[in-house]
C-alpha cells in the first residue's frame, strides 16, 4: 500500500531555496519524486541546488503551478499539513495515521501531502482543498517545525508504508475523482445555489464549503463526479438561463 508511485509532494507558497532544496534531499532519501510548487514565493530555483544533494533530478522535474487548486487538480486525496491544533469542524489525523490514509488513497489514484510556506502554513481556506489535515506533536516551547524537518518526519511514514507485510491493494477499477473535477462542479453548485436563493450573496462559502467537504467525504468516483457535474450543468441552463455553457 505504499504510496510512493501516486504521492505528491506540494509546496505551497515556499519562501526559502534552502528549504526547497532540502525537501527535495528528504524526497530522494525516501523515494518521492513527485515535487509541485505552488504560488512559490522564491524564484530562483537555481539557489535551492546547494541543499538538493544528489536530488537534483527532483529539483529540474518539479511543476509550479499558479494556484494551490491547479497544484491538486490531478489528485484524488490530500492531507494538509498544520501546526494548529484547532480548526473549525476539523479533527487533525496523526501522522502515522495520515500516512495510511494516503496508502489506502493511493489505490484510487494521485495522492498529496501539502505544506504551508513558512511564514504562515496553511490557512483556513487552503484547508478547504484538503480531505483531512495532520499535525505533529510538538511542544508547547516550539509548536511549530521547519519546513524540511517536517518534510522528514511525515515521508519517512509514508515509506514505512512500503515496508510492512500488508500485501499490496489493487487500483480500484474506478479511479478517484480528481479535484480538478470537483473544484468544477463546487463552482456550478455555487452559480445554481446562488440563481435559486439558496446561498447568501454576500457570504456564500461558509455553506458552500460544507457542502464540498460532504463530497470529498463521498469517495466519489471519476464517473460520478462528471455526472454530478453534467447535472448542475444542466441546472445551471433551467434555473439560470443567461449563464455561461462552459
Amino acid at each position: 500500500m505504499r504510496p510512493g508511485a501516486e504521492l505528491t509532494v506540494v509546496l505551497h507558497q515556499t519562501r526559502s531555496p534552502d528549504n526547497l532544496g532540502a525537501v527535495c534531499r528528504v524526497m530522494a532519501n525516501f523515494g518521492f519524486e513527485r515535487l509541485i510548487l505552488s504560488e512559490p514565493v522564491v524564484q530562483d530555483f537555481s539557489a535551492a541546488e546547494r541543499m538538493a544533494v544528489k536530488s537534483g533530478h527532483i529539483l529540474s522535474g518539479m511543476r509550479v503551478a499558479p494556484t494551490l487548486a491547479e497544484a491538486l487538480q490531478d489528485c484524488v486525496y490530500v492531507v494538509g499539513t498544520t501546526s494548529r491544533t484547532q480548526v473549525v469542524r476539523r479533527s487533525p489525523l496523526t501522522p502515522e495515521d495520515a500516512a495510511r490514509r494516503l496508502a489506502e488513497e493511493s489505490t484510487r489514484g494521485r495522492v498529496a501531502l501539502l505544506f504551508g510556506g513558512e511564514q504562515r502554513g496553511l490557512s483556513d481556506e487552503d484547508l478547504t482543498h484538503c480531505q483531512d489535515l495532520l499535525v505533529i506533536p510538538t511542544e508547547d516551547v516550539q509548536p511549530s517545525m521547519n519546513l524540511a524537518q517536517s518534510s522528514a518526519v511525515l515521508l519517512y511514514l509514508c515509506h514505512r508504508q512500503g515496508l510492512t507485510d500488508a500485501p499490496v491493494v489493487p487500483r480500484e477499477e474506478e479511479p478517484g475523482a480528481r479535484l480538478g473535477t470537483l473544484g468544477a462542479l463546487s463552482g456550478r453548485m455555487r452559480a445554481a445555489m446562488l440563481a435559486a436563493d439558496f446561498l447568501n450573496p454576500e457570504a456564500p462559502e461558509h455553506v458552500l464549503h460544507e457542502l464540498e467537504r460532504t463530497l470529498m467525504r463521498a469517495r466519489l468516483t471519476q464517473r460520478e463526479a462528471e455526472l454530478w457535474l453534467n447535472a448542475f450543468k444542466h441546472l445551471v441552463r433551467a434555473v439560470a438561463p443567461g449563464t455561461s455553457r462552459g
